[in-house]
Order: C-alpha cells, then sequence, then structure tokens
C-alpha cells in the first residue's frame, strides 16, 4: 500500500462514488444497487487483492448491475448504484459497524482492509458511503417534493453455495417493518410461477445488519422490497435480460399496475 493520506481516498483519476442510469424515469419504482460496484480506489491498490478477485461474490453482487439496466429500462425507473467494491466499504451497513469494511470476506483476506485508523475509515464514509446516500436521499426528497409515488426496490444477488450448503431458492423477497404489504405481494406473485423457489427473508433475512432500505425507506413509510436473485440465474446479460422480463412484470402486478 502507498503512503498516501486517507483524506485522498478518490484521486482525479477515480470515478464519482455512484452512477445514475436512466435519471428521468416516470414509474414509480426506484432500482438501487448497493452492491453493483466492483472498482476500488486507484491508490488503495486493491486491497492488496488479485484484479480476478474483483469479479467474485466477495467484492460484488454478480449480476446485479446487467440486471438493474435491463429492469429500469423496461420499468422506464432510475437505477441509481453503488460504483466501488463493497469491499472498500459496504453501502448497505451502517458505516460504524466494524463489518462495514470487511478485513475478511467468506474467508478470504482483505489486506488493504487489516489495522485501519479511525481516520483512515472516515475517509472510506466520507469520500463513498455518505454520497452515495445523500444520492439516494435526493432523489426520494426531489420525487416527493413533486408528488411522485415511490416503491423502493433494492436489488442484490447471492451465491448458490454457502459454506459448503446449498442454498435451493432462486430468488428471495426481504422485509423487515411496515409497509410490507409490497413485498408480500410481490413475494407471493413470484410464488406463483410453478418453476421458482421463493424465499421469504431468505437466504437473508432484513435485520440490524441492512443499512439502506431501513434508513430510507422506513422513516419515509414507502413501500419497498429487497430483492436478492441467486447468481447462477443472472451471469450472462442474456439471463439479466430474462430476470429482468419476469421482475418488471411481477412488481407490476404486486403494485396493481
Amino acid at each position: 500500500m502507498t503512503g498516501r493520506t486517507a483524506e485522498s481516498v478518490l484521486g482525479p483519476e477515480d470515478p464519482a462514488p455512484f452512477g445514475l442510469f436512466n435519471a428521468a424515469g416516470t414509474s414509480p419504482f426506484l432500482l438501487i444497487g448497493d452492491h453493483a460496484g466492483s472498482a476500488v480506489p486507484r491508490h488503495l491498490e486493491l486491497l492488496g487483492l488479485q484484479p480476478d478477485d474483483l469479479g467474485l461474490h466477495i467484492a460484488i453482487d454478480i449480476g446485479v448491475f446487467g440486471l438493474g439496466r435491463a429492469l429500469a429500462s423496461l420499468l422506464d425507473a432510475p437505477f441509481l448504484h453503488q460504483v466501488y467494491s463493497r469491499l472498500v466499504i459496504d453501502c448497505n451497513r451502517m458505516p460504524t459497524r466494524p463489518d462495514a469494511i470487511a478485513e475478511v470476506s467468506d474467508g478470504t483476506p482483505i489486506p488493504g482492509n487489516l489495522h485501519l485508523t479511525d481516520k483512515a475509515r472516515d475517509a472510506r464514509i466520507g469520500a463513498i458511503h455518505e454520497p452515495y446516500h445523500a444520492a439516494i436521499a435526493k432523489v426520494l426528497d426531489a420525487r416527493r417534493a413533486t408528488g411522485k409515488e415511490t416503491i423502493l426496490l433494492s436489488l442484490h444477488s447471492f451465491t448458490p453455495e454457502m459454506n459448503g450448503v446449498t442454498r435451493p431458492w432462486d430468488v428471495g423477497i426481504l422485509h423487515n417493518q411496515e409497509p410490507v404489504d409490497f413485498a408480500y405481494a410481490l413475494r407471493d406473485v413470484l410464488a406463483e410461477q410453478p418453476d421458482l423457489t421463493v424465499g421469504d427473508n431468505v437466504p437473508y433475512a432484513m435485520d440490524e445488519t441492512d443499512y439502506t432500505i431501513p434508513f430510507h425507506a422506513f422513516p419515509r413509510n414507502l413501500a419497498y422490497a429487497e430483492i436478492e436473485v441467486r447468481q447462477d440465474l443472472i451471469g450472462s446479460s442474456r439471463k439479466q435480460d430474462a430476470w429482468a422480463t419476469l421482475l418488471a412484470e411481477a412488481v407490476r402486478r404486486a403494485a396493481n399496475m
């Protein structure tokens, strides 16, 4: 690692910490992708990892970027997504949590995250985590100011196997507190598909580890759902397009559109 100061997390050669696709989308849906990106600030030197590591599930929600863009196009919805890897800082964690900057991810040590000072952690929060969530809040507040309904859809993906255990679900719908009617409706619509195995708060449950939906949807009383798709089902552009078509129909039905 270089000796550059913590304040210089992002240099002039680094991309902005979030992307916004189809910003003028007119539908009630707002799509977000906390783990859609795999970028690492140049001076962090890949966090001591190999380039191929950044394409693995420890670094990125595989398939979510392509799925999000395809779904946004079908729904005419904005898609606001994180550009940097969850290994730099996890934007679906409260930034003060120790696991927001993981020292080990699924058994893989992350050398560039070891022994960080508070100053170094704060620099990543200020450069990446805070601007991303400020962008989500700005979009939500602007929509509310113009009277536009918002249903917040958080897109994620999960590994087919974890710790030697096969995960049989094709898709999981995560939820926690009211209003949960939309999430329940989406779960039930998807469950009507005879060839789909649909999880209810599995393979993950929305709990105190989640940040984005609780931080943005709950205080605004927004309809929401966190959608987890198994990664082998969205590993190519063709599969992403197919799942976008399936999800577009499902979320419209769940919203009575």
